[in-house]
């Protein structure tokens, strides 16, 4: 079961990102602040989700919070200051937006620049330990894959429907067949999916 919070006193948000390993689009982060007593049986890691509970938890999550934002980064921003540099902005750019403001940001991971003026604590796989960073994976995860859908209907060839523009070796092998669109990131390595071996 997730804890409801970090420490009793203080407004929490929870923050985390999505996308930060695609080759195609955006990167996604969102900033959540839940009740200190929110509690749903399904909430947990986006990762640990299906994609039909997640997209049933987002509106859950979007009525229950006390304050919520996404921001997204796009694929040439990434290029022009590395993915790291965006998922960070991205999550910043969320605090930013939220109507209440935190006392204290609960980070997914293991670093984060200081967001001046509020103090923070990095945790690593937090958003299977905290409600708050459990929503903000799935507002995030939600928010970039509906996104990805609906340019999937511009270049539905690189299938972005199914593989949200991760490099899985479909994806990988179209993309050096046709060559990118202007939604892929140019500075990312794209090897050559490994062709399985046949022993005669």
């Amino acid at each position: 079961m997730l804890a409801s919070y970090y420490t009793p006193d203080l407004i929490e948000a929870g923050c985390d990102e999505a996308g930060r390993g695609c080759i195609a689009g955006p990167v996604v982060a969102a900033a959540v602040i839940l009740p200190k007593d929110f509690h749903h049986p399904l909430l947990n890691d986006s990762k640990q989700l299906t994609e039909k509970d997640r997209f049933e938890l987002k509106p859950l999550i979007e009525q229950a919070a006390l304050a919520y934002a996404v921001t997204f980064i796009d694929n040439h921003e990434i290029d022009q200051i590395n993915i790291l540099k965006a998922s960070f902005k991205a999550m910043h750019g969320s605090v930013e937006k939220l109507t209440m403001r935190p006392e204290l940001l609960l980070i997914d991971g293991n670093r984060f620049p200081a967001y001046v003026g509020i103090p923070h604590v990095c945790i690593v796989k937090g958003d299977g330990k905290y409600a708050s960073i459990a929503a903000a994976s799935i507002l995030a995860k939600t928010y970039r894959d509906e996104y990805m859908e609906a340019l999937s209907e511009q270049h539905p060839e690189y299938d972005w429907k199914t593989n949200k523009g991760y490099p899985t070796p479909a994806h990988k092998r179209i993309t050096i067949k046709i060559g990118p669109t202007p939604y892929h990131r140019i500075t990312f390595k794209l090897n050559p999916p490994k062709e399985k071996s046949t022993s005669l």
